[in-house]
């Protein structure tokens, strides 16, 4: 099927002759954030719980943790690979002998065709990339950064940790060294409002990043933002309001931008708001139906 915009299950068919399934791991990481280094307590809106599957147990080892996985997986899709996702926190956030055992640990586990690791754009030393540069020649590898906002004052106001710049710098690195590099954002942010969300489209869409990896700002219990949120509610997007955002963030972005997602579906118990009622895919049929329905395709009004 021919969508409006550069979809990420079209452009992983590319890559693999079969199906490839994503298995989280939790390797035990923290963040930078969090025991101190930059911060106590983590970005503001953040809650790791929120999108680590049943089977990530951070006490279990990588391995037995994938075999979890794939059990999980393998009832309904036998002949299915895997990608171990190393997603929970900061997973670049160790010493790089300690994180290529990790990582060698994955790609030794049966039927597991490659790797994505998660991190932050303050979290990889150059000695890192120089073995990723190398593991990049001998299997598939993406490397995906949180990089959430373009705007220094807000990555400030939720406690980020980092500037933009840094993220630039980071995807700069790590593109120049033929990794296939991600970026992930969140709109919605505190003090962001749709017209601040367009405008840094066109600046996401410069950066030399492969794949780009979008959702709503979400409250999730746990989290300071939480408290912020439940003492002082402020305006979160309704569906309508979301796409609209979404529709004028696509068209400026450059085509050959592969888009993964649109949206993050946090678990029941933890999320507080909004509250859509939607799974991604439902999203993703109602966004797919409006932009053709108004003839939008991503990157009609890209730079």
């Amino acid at each position: 099927m021919q969508l409006p915009y550069n979809d990420f299950g079209n452009w992983m068919r590319q890559q693999f002759p079969y199906k490839v399934q994503k298995l989280s791991v939790n390797a035990g990481f923290t963040c930078p954030t969090r025991d101190g280094h930059t911060g106590f307590g983590g970005c503001t809106y953040c809650n790791n719980r929120s999108f680590n599957p049943a089977y990530c147990e951070p006490q279990e080892q990588v391995s037995k943790q994938l075999d979890a996985g794939k059990k999980f997986f393998a009832r309904k899709y036998p002949n299915m690979k895997y990608l171990a996702y190393f997603q929970a926190y900061t997973s670049t956030y160790d010493t790089v002998d300690r994180l290529k055992a990790m990582y060698e640990e994955a790609l030794m586990v049966e039927d597991v065709v490659g790797l994505v690791i998660g991190t932050r754009p303050d979290c990889m030393p150059d000695a890192l990339l120089n073995y990723l540069e190398e593991l990049n020649k001998h299997t598939f590898l993406i490397v995906e950064y949180g990089v959430e906002s373009a705007n220094n004052n807000t990555l400030e106001r939720v406690k980020r940790g980092h500037t933009f710049e840094c993220s630039r710098d980071t995807l700069e690195r790590t593109h120049q060294r033929g990794i296939k590099t991600g970026a992930h954002v969140i709109i919605g942010l505190p003090g962001e409002d749709a017209k601040e969300s367009i405008r840094q489209a066109s600046i996401m869409s410069s950066l030399p990043i492969d794949i780009l990896k979008i959702h709503q700002m979400q409250i999730i219990r746990g989290t300071l933002l939480a408290k912020t949120y439940l003492e002082q509610p402020f305006h979160l997007y309704t569906v309508d309001e979301y796409l609209d955002v979404i529709c004028e963030y696509v068209k400026r972005l450059r085509k050959d931008l592969v888009l993964e997602r649109f949206v993050s579906q946090s678990p029941e118990g933890l999320l507080i708001a909004p509250k859509w009622g939607l799974k991604n895919y439902e999203f993703t049929n109602l966004l797919v139906s409006k932009m053709e329905k108004e003839k939008i395709t991503q990157g009609i009004m890209s730079l």
